[in-house]
């Protein structure tokens, strides 16, 4: 059992105007690609997913951003609960707008969220979580992973967001 806990309940939820405010990041490292020639090896990117616990597909690690926080703290915080993962938060790649199936609440009563996402290099992957008896970790290349995606507006943060931050940091 992990000594952390995951925070649940919404008294601390921040919102603005009908949203419900998210963070979550994408989490990612390099694996040296086993299929380069011989004289050059390229680094592969994966990226970390986990399962939905409300159905097919993957996702990435978000949740909501608390009034107690900073948005970086609440996407660190999501990615050690959800994902069980720890790393450098390297930079803000955009907010996404979506709708809730499952969050609906006074406040945001047809379910709209807006995700703030970030890169987040993976340094730790932790034996033990606060989610790991309901989410499997899953290393996807980019390709794979916009096939796997469950959600429409993660496979623009992805695509849209995250590669062309990467793009820019080579």
């Amino acid at each position: 059992m992990s000594d952390l806990v995951a925070r649940t309940g919404r008294l601390q939820q921040r919102y603005e105007a009908g949203f419900r405010l998210v963070a979550g990041c994408i989490p990612f490292r390099y694996r040296c690609s086993t299929e380069a020639d011989d004289v050059n090896f390229d680094k592969v990117v994966e990226v970390l997913m986990i399962n939905s616990t409300s159905g097919p597909g993957l996702l990435f690690p978000k949740g909501g951003w608390e009034n107690d926080e900073t948005v970086e703290e609440a996407a660190v915080r999501e990615a050690i609960e959800e994902a069980g993962v720890r790393g450098d938060l390297m930079d803000f790649i955009g907010f996404y707008q979506f709708k809730s199936k499952t969050h609906q609440d006074e406040f945001s009563p047809e379910g709209l969220c807006k995700a703030a996402m970030f890169a987040l290099f993976v340094k730790e992957e932790l034996s033990l979580w606060p989610e790991q008896s309901t989410r499997t970790r899953n290393w996807l290349t980019i390709p794979k992973a916009l096939q796997s995606c469950r959600h429409e507006w993660m496979k623009d943060a992805l695509e849209n967001g995250f590669c062309k931050w990467l793009e820019q940091e080579k």
